[in-house]
């Protein structure tokens, strides 16, 4: 167990989460269930033998911090892999239920295989697809994996193994946002190949919406249609005509399908680089300072961020 602050944030949290999962104690000295929960961690910590690292934030004196995570009462408990939160509770859990916690998100010990051959960088698509789904079924709990599958599925157009591989993480509670995302994806990808205004032309989208700026079935079959030609920038400008007139429209399916889009887009996070202290591998400067985008893709994923905010205010 380490104390962390502001300084060492970086290193001891975000740095660390990469070799292993690291589990955020937020606390304060006043608090009583703290002092019931802090001792269990720590013993768990031991019992667990190295598959996971405790740190522990006191919230009165890391206000950033604890600003940062959104911290509303203590104790809060937030595991970290790879720089990112995956899962979390509050309150003094009894070991039972911090034990099935941990096991639900920790690698099993001594999973790590040895001497792994390297993946051949010169297999097919269709080779690619196969030892991805044969990894899945060695690994159904593997998140990363899943998505990475499902998303190889749907660029393919294997549909129906997409549809049987996406289940499992769509029954999930709660719900992540980027399999959420992959289902508008896919949505939008089967509504061309079973509804015949998928192979509508644009042009005759354009005469409905003219004739009625409303016609929200026309803008949203125009918006799956681009979604599928790949054209997702103005499938994101007929989405927000949507909203801007109608948020609430088929259950806000436009502001849902908007952020999966967003989400499917933004390039991946890059890992931390603990020389640049106070800001967190998912992009926020624990300062407050939202990270600055440095790129074409982050800088059009941002525009699009603000139009909806905008829209939403």
């Amino acid at each position: 167990m380490i104390d962390v602050t502001l300084a060492n944030f970086e290193s001891e949290v975000i740095a660390a989460s990469a070799q292993v999962p690291v589990l955020v104690d937020f606390w304060a000295p006043w608090c009583g269930p703290c002092r019931t929960l802090g001792p269990l961690l720590e013993k768990l910590e031991a019992a667990y033998q190295g598959r996971f690292k405790l740190v522990k934030i006191d919230s009165d004196q890391q206000q950033q911090l604890a600003a940062a995570f959104g911290i509303r009462s203590i104790p809060t408990c937030v595991l970290l892999i790879d720089g990112q939160p995956v899962d979390g509770f509050t309150g003094a859990l009894p070991e039972s239920q911090l034990r099935a916690f941990l096991d639900k998100r920790l690698p099993e010990p001594d999973s790590a295989p040895q001497d792994e051959a390297p993946e051949p960088t010169d297999l097919s698509a269709e080779e690619q697809l196969a030892r991805l789904l044969q990894r899945l079924q060695q690994e159904p709990g593997n998140h990363d994996l899943r998505f990475d599958c499902v998303r190889h599925l749907i660029a393919h157009g294997q549909f129906e193994q997409a549809e049987l591989a996406l289940a499992p993480a769509l029954a999930q509670i709660p719900l992540q946002l980027r399999f959420e995302a992959l289902s508008h994806w896919l949505n939008a990808l089967l509504f061309c190949s079973t509804d015949e205004r998928g192979q509508w032309p644009l042009e005759r989208f354009d005469e409905l919406i003219a004739h009625d700026k409303r016609n929200f079935e026309a803008r949203m079959a125009k918006s799956r249609l681009l979604i599928a030609l790949g054209e997702w920038p103005a499938a994101l400008d007929e989405l927000l005509e949507i909203i801007q007139r109608d948020r609430r429209w088929a259950n806000e399916l436009a502001r849902k399908t908007y952020i999966g889009l967003l989400e499917l887009m933004t390039p991946p996070a890059p890992k931390a680089d603990p020389a640049q202290a106070g800001k967190s591998a998912g992009g926020i400067e624990l300062s407050g300072k939202a990270l600055q985008a440095s790129d074409p893709q982050s800088e059009l994923v941002a525009r699009y961020r603000r139009r909806l905010s905008m829209a939403l205010n």
